[in-house]
């Protein structure tokens, strides 16, 4: 019999809760959850809960999510953000050779980073933003669940790296979920198509997941329920958005159209034509459509051979990642037992063709819908983790994360909750002040942005660093939780190979209802926290701008002009009033007013001291 939870005081019926899988993707995210059957299924398409993963902000400021915001690509690309997976924990110095294909602000400060998205004079950082989608897709979800939707599974590309799975987590406790795990999308497309589900299944696959704007193919063993990942190949930038981009220029080719001349709305417009053309030509059906250039309208044709051209240069980039996956993971071809097709652009029809050249005696399994088998295997996950299946033998995880204090108090996350353990994990650190040569180090077990809200385990001191200039040493701080629940934490700086380790248990002494406690005040407190947190992180950034800034000042003070000097001096007495009592956009807006003001002197430096190097030399 179900029960029917009733609110007392208000006299309302509660709505039960629903743990669901969540497929976060580069161009469509989606929701996925486990019915009474246990049958996986995708919510309602009637329900529109595929969603485009695209967020406009309209004059207000207020943001928009899904189709609706795809159609202001159009006439609002600066305000319109798509793609923002490609943006998640990577700095600009990450993104730079690809910063041309998005129309909408990215802020370049040269710092290694997350980047920043400015619209409307409002600063963005990809986690606020791909909780905005997440939050739409918890609502569409409630609605057609009409239950609460609280915990969920995330998937992530398996090449993911620490910063872009912790930028993951960080994103749905904005959206104020509990992720109760980050999940690799193979693992879930394979969960999907029911390996690992019989203990007695053994089997080599390969997972070949050809998105909008990635591209990763796996090589896992599935053994006895466990998921081994013997390999992973890739490519961050390679995806359907390439074909989209081949045919907008195979269209201002033939047109004689110079792509400069284009306005961002006009290359909006032809990107959505192009995704169009290739989506009917793939069916196929020849496209043709009409794009306004100068006043005159233009005739836009697309056919099977043109695509063909497009699309074999950049499925030969798939297959040459595939044999490094292949040649990495120490398995011929032969020895896959299935290929399973993953992501939208799966659907071209030369995809299954070029496998099978290389996997002639695999079966090619695109049985599921391509679009979904990710959010499905997610869903499966989660109904395990909820406990509605016993068949499935889960690893022990850690309760809590753990991590160390950073600059304003901050709790910088290495290892996070639900991680399988044994487990391990190393981030590296610098110093903030010249000549620094003792790093205190604080270990803390928690949820909260800041470490006063959580519990401090213990602290210890790595001495004797070398007295560099700020931002030299390497310290790397590596946490080694083993199956015992016992943290060994180490630092060592890289340079110099000064080292200190220390031994903690820091599972021991907490109920079972302190933990609870503790992750409920994290997900209630989520969005003050992220908003104290990002405005403790621009305050951070901006002292640490002023430093270098006067530095760089006092140094060189002889190659500024008395003009330069007094307006430089001018912005850092202005960031700095706004650090003392301004919000975090204008702190921002302070840091990049200064950045692009000095930016100059350091070009006009390394130009000077190139140019005395030279000096007198003879270059044949």
């Amino acid at each position: 019999m179900a029960k029917i939870g009733i609110n007392i005081k208000g006299g309302t019926l509660e709505k039960p809760d629903a743990v669901v899988g969540i497929d976060l993707g580069t161009t469509n995210s989606l929701i996925a959850v486990v019915g009474e059957n246990g049958e996986a299924k995708v919510l309602g398409k009637s329900n529109d809960v595929i969603v485009p993963s695209i967020v406009h902000f309209d004059e207000s400021g207020t943001a928009i999510v899904g189709n609706t915001a795809k159609l202001a690509l159009i006439h609002n690309p600066e305000t319109t953000i798509y793609s923002v997976k490609r943006l998640l924990g990577r700095s600009y110095k990450d993104i730079a050779k690809h910063a041309a294909f998005f129309t909408y602000r990215i802020i370049d400060d040269n710092e290694e980073q997350m980047v920043r998205v400015l619209v409307n004079d409002k600063y963005y950082t990809p986690i606020e933003l791909s909780a905005i989608i997440l939050s739409e897709l918890k609502r569409k979800a409630e609605d057609a669940l009409q239950a609460q939707v609280s915990k969920a599974v995330i998937t992530v590309p398996a090449y993911f790296n620490d910063n872009q799975r912790q930028a993951t987590r960080d994103a749905g406790k904005l959206a104020g979920l509990d992720v109760l795990r980050i999940v690799n999308e193979p693992t879930a497309a394979s969960l999907a198509y029911g390996f690992g589900l019989d203990p007695n299944h053994q089997k080599t696959i390969a997972v070949y997941d050809l998105g909008g704007g990635t591209f990763d193919v796996s090589v896992l063993r599935i053994e006895a329920g466990i998921f081994e990942v013997l390999s992973t190949n890739g490519d961050t930038s390679l995806g359907g958005d390439d074909v989209d981009r081949g045919i907008v220029d195979h269209w201002l080719q033939s047109l004689n159209i110079d792509p400069e001349s284009l306005s961002r709305n006009q290359f909006s417009e032809l990107r959505l034509l192009a995704e169009q053309a290739k989506i009917s030509v793939s069916s196929g059906n020849p496209f043709s459509g009409s794009f306004e250039n100068n006043n005159i309208l233009v005739a836009l044709n697309f056919d099977e051979t043109t695509l063909n051209q497009i699309v074999n240069p950049i499925l030969d980039k798939t297959l040459v990642c595939v044999k490094k996956a292949l040649l990495d993971a120490g398995v011929q071809a032969s020895e896959i037992d299935e290929v399973v097709l993953v992501g939208g652009s799966t659907r071209l029809p030369q995809v299954s063709a070029q496998l099978k050249s290389i996997f002639k005696a695999s079966q090619i399994n695109n049985s599921l819908d391509p679009d979904e088998v990710v959010a499905l295997g997610a869903a499966i996950e989660a109904d395990v983790l909820a406990g509605n299946r016993r068949d499935i033998l889960l690893l022990d995880v850690t309760p809590l994360s753990l991590g160390i204090e950073t600059g304003g108090g901050l709790m910088d996350v290495i290892i996070p909750r639900n991680s399988k353990i044994p487990c391990s994990a190393a981030r590296e650190y610098t110093t903030s002040v010249d000549g620094q040569v003792n790093m205190s180090i604080a270990i803390f077990q928690g949820e909260r942005e800041l470490v006063a809200e959580n519990r401090k385990l213990v602290s210890f001191e790595l001495r004797g660093i070398p007295a560099m200039p700020a931002g030299f040493p390497k310290v790397k701080i590596k946490f080694l939780l083993d199956a015992d629940g016992i943290l060994r934490v180490s630092a060592e700086e890289l340079r110099s190979g000064v080292k200190q380790e220390i031994e903690v248990k820091p599972q021991y002494g907490l109920s079972d209802d302190i933990v609870e406690s503790m992750l409920i005040d994290s997900l209630t407190n989520a969005q003050t926290d992220l908003e104290l947190r990002a405005l403790i992180e621009a305050k951070t950034e901006g002292r640490q701008l002023i430093y270098t800034a006067e530095r760089f000042i006092s140094k060189n003070s002889q190659m500024l002009s008395a003009a330069e000097t007094m307006e430089s001096q001018k912005l850092i007495q202005a960031l700095n009033e706004k650090i003392a009592s301004g919000s975090r956009d204008e702190i921002l807006a302070g840091i990049d007013t200064l950045n692009e003001y000095t930016k100059p002197f350091a070009e006009r430096l390394m130009d000077i001291a190139i140019g005395a190097a030279l000096k007198g030399t003879t270059i044949i």
